[in-house]
């Protein structure tokens, strides 16, 4: 799988590598999802394994890293040359194409249906809505997008206190989209499954696009920042938790071991994100940026290839993990003459079927990624 050797002109190397890996790394979340279906959260202490916590903990990182890259990517991107009205306008069309994915091809990848009685809003449209944001906050300067994206991550958490049904219609609804994960009647019809509350995310795609600018730095400069900024993160994480005060509205607590009390320390809100949590996720998402500088090895040539095709990647596993759960529901149906298996796989299942996953995957990446390279159809731009 190392054969195929990605080199196209003025990309970074170290963005797409990581991206790659968080990519690699949040199909094991959906795995889970697909072949292991929990009625509990499984970062719940009181009835998780810690190995089902730390499966789960580990694809934390993916979405904020994922979101924050995206606004670094716009930033090298639009930098090239691009007016901002021409930015803007690429910004508002992709973000509009993300939720229109959103509310098609990926919710039949989950639901394998089109009815709008109830949907979910995740991170895909959490990508799509703040681009559109970032279409308007491209007009301000680096410096302003910079405080309000900071403001956003690290002052949301105060709003923590609001509550919707205090709130006159239509406004408690507004709130919700924006800070609140919940389920809403949105219309007489259709309810809304709120997962991703957006505010903390435009803060992360704003945030990312000024942090582009590191990218204008030669190499053995921006690395030692990149360093600076991950550890930095990762120390503001740990003393915010230790005081127990601010930054995540669940407070950790003594589990009678020391290792599932560090598994309650790290264990933050995702939904939405609470300062503490992007603390954690992007100040390692830094570190990881920083590792894979000038790196280049199989295992980077694999994952730049994945980073390289992450709408078409994403797409992709949604169906393929689909498809490999009916498989192996039909297989242990007909091994128990044809009644329905009553429980999920095994963990370690689990994790071999993330493996299968991921290397059928490489195949049809690499041949997009190739075709990419190749081509210059518009379209390209959008998945």
């Amino acid at each position: 799988m190392t054969d195929f050797v990605v080199k196209p002109k003025k990309r970074i190397d170290s963005i797409d590598i990581t991206r790659g890996l968080i990519m690699v790394i949040m199909a094991l979340d959906h795995t889970r999802d697909f072949f292991m279906p929990q009625q509990f959260d499984p970062t719940d202490l009181t009835r998780a394994s810690t190995s089902l916590f730390l499966t789960r903990f580990i694809t934390h990182f993916c979405a904020p890293t994922f979101v924050f890259l995206a606004g670094t990517s716009a930033f090298l991107f639009f930098s090239n040359g691009k007016t901002k009205g021409e930015a803007a306008k690429f910004l508002i069309t992709r973000g509009l194409w993300l939720v229109f994915l959103e509310f098609t091809v990926i919710r039949f990848g989950w639901a394998l249906n089109l009815n709008f009685d109830f949907v979910f809003v995740q991170v895909i449209w959490a990508l799509g809505i703040s681009m559109i944001a970032l279409a308007g906050l491209i007009y301000l300067p680096r410096a302003a997008i910079a405080a309000i994206g900071l403001i956003m991550i690290f002052g949301h958490n105060a709003l923590d206190g609001i509550k919707t049904d205090q709130m006159p219609a239509p406004w408690g609804t507004v709130w919700s989209f924006l800070h609140v994960q919940t389920i809403v009647q949105l219309t007489s019809y259709t309810k809304v499954f709120i997962l991703y509350p957006l505010i903390p995310w435009i803060g992360v795609m704003a945030v990312g696009y000024v942090f582009g600018g590191l990218f204008k730095l030669d190499s053995a400069k921006r690395k030692p920042l990149l360093i600076t900024i991950g550890l930095s993160s990762l120390a503001l994480f740990v003393v915010l938790r230790l005081v127990n005060i601010y930054g995540d509205p669940n407070q950790w607590t003594d589990q009678g071991v020391w290792y599932r009390t560090i598994l309650s320390f790290i264990n933050v809100q995702k939904y939405p994100p609470s300062l503490d949590y992007l603390l954690i996720t992007l100040g390692a998402c830094n570190l990881l940026l920083a590792a894979f500088e000038n790196a280049e090895n199989g295992f980077t040539r694999i994952m730049v290839l994945f980073g390289r095709v992450p709408m078409f990647y994403y797409i992709l596993h949604l169906y393929l993990l689909r498809l490999m759960a009916f498989i192996a529901y039909l297989i242990v149906k007909t091994a128990n003459n044809g009644t329905p298996p009553k429980d999920g796989a095994s963990l370690y299942f689990v994790y071999l079927m993330w493996a299968l996953a991921i290397f059928i995957l490489y195949f049809p990446c690499r041949w997009y990624m190739k075709y990419k390279m190749t081509h210059k159809q518009w379209w390209l731009s959008y998945l």
